[in-house]
């Protein structure tokens, strides 16, 4: 009985062991077939890398305002007698554009005006009698005092009939009227809009390290959001406080002329053009792949085995300033080095590569 019971496990353990020296001999087998199969060249576009003079650019965003602007408003209550304008029109500088009614205001003024010539006619008189020794010179003082006062009543009562009148500060381009005829009006309400839209501002914002490349007169150049239109313009102030609450320094520049296509209120992309740089490496932005190690990009060199044969080998770098879809490359290519531009979603590190340019050269820098 032991007898079988032995045979049974010699048995069973030659069959256990020749199934588990079959599969190592399986697996063996086919790593060797994989690893002497050919791999496949990968095709992928490729440039030099070399110094190039590189135009450093400041970016921003800006939002377009006249140069003058102001929400016309009346300054005290009142029925509105007239309109002496007509919206979206030029109009001058002093120009009347709305009265108020203004009977009693006119009336006032001018019984203070014949006050005036009443106490102008006595301060003669009492002149008149002073020079011949009749009247007193407190009679003369008090009368010249009474024409001040009457003269000071004249110019109240016109400086109260103004401001039954709303006049153009400036010349400009008013806009569309906001009251209506025969409305009666509170202080402060707004009659219309005046823009100067023959200069306009743009006013915006840089980080406070913009601060040192930015100066009074530099060139601004401005695009619309769609890149239709263009326009360059002047930077014309600096604010000298930095907002601590976001870091940013407001700036504003002049636009003049501005030929009417700009709009008050309208966003603007802005580019400031800073001196240029000889010698720097920059690649097209499309080269570099950004990862959680860091950002990297493939440079084709000869394979290790087989120096006739190219392979894309992963190289991470330092990057810098981004302008015009190229980036800064401040460490980790040099010159002549050739840096794949696209494909490299399919590569990793020592694939084999194909040049995708028939005129690339033959020779690469290692």
């Amino acid at each position: 009985m032991v007898k079988r019971l032995v045979i049974a496990v010699i048995v069973l353990a030659l069959v256990g062991g020749g199934l588990i020296g079959f599969n190592l001999f399986r697996d063996r087998m086919i790593e060797q077939v994989f690893a002497n199969l050919p791999v496949q060249s990968l095709t992928v576009e490729t440039v030099v890398a070399e110094p190039v003079t590189w135009q450093p650019v400041l970016n921003a965003i800006g939002t377009v305002n006249a140069n003058q602007g102001v929400e016309l408003t009346v300054e005290s209550a009142g029925i509105l007698r007239e309109i002496l304008f007509e919206p979206n029109t030029q109009v001058e500088e002093g120009q009347l554009l709305i009265r108020l009614d203004n009977v009693v205001q006119q009336a006032d003024l001018e019984a203070a005006r014949t006050q005036l010539e009443l106490e102008r006619a006595n301060l003669t008189r009492q002149q008149e009698l002073q020079s011949r020794g009749i009247a007193t010179s407190a009679t003369l003082e008090a009368t010249q005092a009474a024409f001040r006062a009457a003269e000071a009543q004249v110019a109240r009562a016109e400086a109260v009939a103004d401001q039954r009148e709303v006049r153009a500060p400036f010349e400009g381009t008013i806009g569309l009227l906001r009251v209506d005829l025969g409305q009666y009006v509170q202080p402060g309400t707004i009659i219309a809009t005046l823009q100067d839209l023959d200069t306009m501002r743009v006013d915006f914002s840089l980080p406070e390290q913009s601060l040192p490349d930015l100066f009074i007169g530099q060139t601004l150049h401005l695009s619309s959001d769609d890149d239709q239109q263009t326009f360059e313009g002047q930077v014309s102030g600096i604010d000298p406080r930095v907002d601590p609450s976001s870091r940013l320094a407001a700036a504003r520049g002049t636009v003049e002329p501005s030929d009417g296509t700009l709009t008050p209120g309208q966003f603007v992309r802005l580019r400031l053009d800073l001196p240029q740089e000889d010698g720097v490496i920059a690649l097209d932005q499309t080269a570099v792949v950004s990862s959680l190690y860091g950002d990297f990009v493939y440079v084709v060199r000869p394979q290790e085995d087989d120096p006739d044969a190219l392979a894309a080998r992963q190289v991470f770098v330092e990057t810098g300033r981004r302008s015009g879809g190229k980036i800064e490359i401040r460490d980790g290519v040099a010159a002549g080095d050739r840096i794949v531009i696209s494909g490299q979603n399919r590569l990793s590190n020592n694939t084999p590569v194909v040049l995708a340019d028939a005129q690339a050269d033959d020779g690469v820098t290692e």
